[in-house]
């Protein structure tokens, strides 16, 4: 047996390096890397195609049961995780400090306990009086969950086998567990990935159906080893500013399910409310037209949710550098998108200031708001305000076409629903649905044109 080697590991990325230096190569953070105990190498060669037990191969076309599920009694949480809890299957959740986590856990727990399942709710940070302080408070005070405050995954593991294995285990949080099968404080890249490691096969073995909340850092992805987010069978991720009355819950990874599903939840005096609405919550009240506003018809999964994209151009007279400030859209494509509108349309941004925000702190990635952040642009530069019932959608191109998107029917149908009579699409997708009227445009020229009255 070889002498055990040295180790020294970042706990930001779990990289691994040969000795001790102040600054991690792979990720640049300062000050985070840390000596572990190295597992023991053995340099014996053996022939690993013999002496081990056989497994069963099948065919890829045997038939399959979908897995069990069960409902946490949330819709909108329900809908997140692509129509419930998996038995057996670990669940990794992560958002901002103060976001709603374990909030939201503690009312899921609350009303799966109450459906006559086991339920055990395991805090790391918290004692159990708090924990039962917070649950009185938002109403959950006689639900039947099983608390405890503890961080020894040994101990937490041997309470849970002396008796039948809950239906549901809440870990708040994993960075606080310790395992002492390794050396390391709780929170280190090893301890994190070893307690996970141990949860998970219990979950997996009893059936369990395993709830880990996981930290963030300051760049909003989850704290700890990135093989993490590997182990567990779904990660989802609690998106919104606390400033902000909502929250978003969505699928990051889902093996049991798509990625593309949100829930909704509005933060209240009771608790997290869901959201049956979106729209309404995104949407400013709109009895006057204004210049610069525009509304795009946003699609999250099998949800469509109706957004109202602002845009602010100032005139500058000094000469000063212009500024580009954006909340809640990517600053590239604001970038890509001005420079279509001064080379294809004959605007001039160059001395103007642009801001740009989509309302209600909601964040966007869908390329289909290229045409409404266009519009809301060439509305504040000329102080022309566009037609409050009228929604836009459609991918800009950098030639100046405007491309069609996908579920162009469905966004109008919602749209039309909450009282939008007009839109302006792409012309390859200009059938329409009932009750609202569409205008195809095939470049963005076009759109221009109209708005600023040019023949």
């Amino acid at each position: 047996m070889a002498k055990a080697k040295r180790k020294f590991v970042c706990q930001q990325c779990g990289a691994v390096a040969a000795r001790w230096q102040g600054q991690c190569e792979d990720c640049g953070e300062w000050n985070s890397i840390v000596e572990e105990a190295a597992e023991t190498v053995f340099s014996s060669r053996h022939d690993l195609q013999n002496g081990g037990r056989a497994i069963a191969l099948i065919g890829l076309d045997s038939k399959v049961e979908l897995p069990p599920r069960t409902s946490t009694g949330i819709a909108e949480f329900d809908r997140a995780l692509g129509g419930g809890i998996v038995t057996g299957s670990a669940t990794l959740i992560g958002g901002d400090p103060g976001i709603g986590k374990s909030t939201l856990l503690l009312q899921a727990a609350a009303r799966v306990a109450a459906r006559g399942l086991s339920v055990a709710y395991i805090s790391g940070e918290e004692a159990t009086d708090q924990v039962r302080l917070r649950a009185q408070r938002l109403g959950l005070g006689n639900a039947p969950v099983m608390l405890a405050s503890a961080t020894s995954v040994r101990d937490i593991l041997t309470t849970l086998s002396e008796g039948p294995p809950p239906a549901l285990l809440v870990i708040d949080s994993i960075q606080t567990m310790h395992s002492d099968l390794i050396e390391g404080a709780p929170g280190t890249v090893s301890q994190v990935r070893a307690s996970s490691q141990e949860l998970i096969k219990f979950a997996k073995q009893r059936g369990t159906a395993l709830i880990l909340v996981g930290h963030v850092t300051k760049d909003g992805s989850i704290a700890g080893p990135r093989v993490l987010e590997h182990m567990v069978d779904t990660v989802l991720a609690f998106e919104g500013e606390r400033s902000h009355q909502y929250r978003i819950l969505r699928a990051i990874k889902n093996r049991f399910g798509g990625t593309d599903e949100i829930g909704v939840f509005a933060m209240v005096a009771e608790g997290l409310e869901e959201v049956a609405n979106p729209s309404a919550l995104f949407l400013t009240q709109r009895d006057e037209t204004v210049t610069g506003a525009t509304v795009f018809p946003a699609l999250e999964g099998t949800r469509p949710v109706l957004v109202e994209i602002q845009a602010l151009v100032v005139r500058l007279s000094s000469g000063a550098t212009p500024r580009r400030a954006v909340v809640g859209w990517d600053s590239g494509r604001l970038a890509m998108v001005l420079a279509v509108l001064e080379a294809r349309c004959g605007l001039s941004f160059s001395t103007c200031e642009v801001y740009l925000n989509v309302a209600g702190g909601y964040r966007l990635s869908d390329p289909a708001a290229d045409l409404a952040v266009a519009a809301a642009l060439v509305s504040a530069l000329s102080e022309k305000p566009l037609p409050s019932d009228v929604v836009l959608f459609g991918e800009i191109a950098l030639s100046s076409e405007i491309r069609a998107v996908a579920h162009a029917p469905l966004r109008l149908r919602e749209a039309a629903k909450l009282g939008f009579n007009r839109a302006f699409i792409p012309a390859a997708a200009a059938d329409g649905v009932k009750g609202i009227a569409v205008s195809g445009f095939r470049t963005l020229a076009q759109l221009v044109d109209q708005m600023l009255g040019r023949g």
